[in-house]
């Protein structure tokens, strides 16, 4: 049996298939962007799902917010170590920007135990203390976004792609409906895998753009 073995291969091939559905199926479709595109086309690549290309939101200065604030090396805060995996940290360092998650902090877990809150909720407090420009990403808890929006802190971007039944569907539709410089996934799909995806591809991007 004769396939492909080779991982740049296998992505250039898969992106080309991607390339090739949306125009046989969508002829229409118009990307906002180089690099809406580039980010749709990752998460589709990721999820094999081409409902994203409908789905995922971008506020108008979402994409100049991030890429000024990737490029200037910032801090990134998950809601999952799923998420914080799969993150290029690789690149993001040759921008000087670190990448944190704080689910699993003994100081997070006393904070929700003592305050009756979820640790992503108590996590998004202890990130909010800390010094430096800020992005959060958000793949998998509801209860994460909504504290951050309580709160309404001035921060470079969020990416909100929280998954699931309970809160995610309403979580992202109030971000979207914020003035924080955000990308949502509208509706219940999501995943931390989606929001690692969208990061990297800023970052391949911005990489590119050197």
């Amino acid at each position: 049996m004769t396939y492909l073995q080779q991982p740049q291969a296998i992505e250039r091939k898969s992106f080309d298939i991607i390339g090739d559905i949306i125009a046989d199926t969508r002829p229409d479709y118009r990307f906002a962007s180089p690099l809406h595109e580039a980010i749709i086309k990752r998460v589709i690549h990721t999820t094999a799902d081409f409902e994203w290309l409908d789905i995922l939101w971008f506020s108008p200065d979402a994409l100049e917010r991030l890429c000024a604030a990737l490029r200037s090396g910032c801090l990134l805060y998950t809601d999952t170590t799923m998420a914080l995996s799969g993150i290029n940290k690789r690149l993001l360092a040759q921008f000087g920007g670190q990448c944190r998650c704080y689910i699993a902090d003994p100081q997070v877990a006393e904070q929700a135990l003592a305050q009756n809150i979820t640790r992503s909720m108590a996590a998004v407090d202890v990130a909010l203390k800390e010094e430096g420009e800020k992005i959060f990403v958000f793949g998998n808890a509801p209860t994460a976004l909504f504290r951050l929006l309580e709160l309404n802190p001035v921060v470079s971007g969020v990416v909100g792609v929280p998954v699931g039944f309970v809160g995610a569907e309403e979580s992202k539709a109030a971000l979207a409906a914020s003035q924080l410089p955000a990308i949502a996934a509208l509706g219940r799909k999501g995943g931390s895998n989606v929001a690692a995806a969208i990061i990297n591809a800023i970052l391949y991007h911005l990489q590119g753009a050197q």
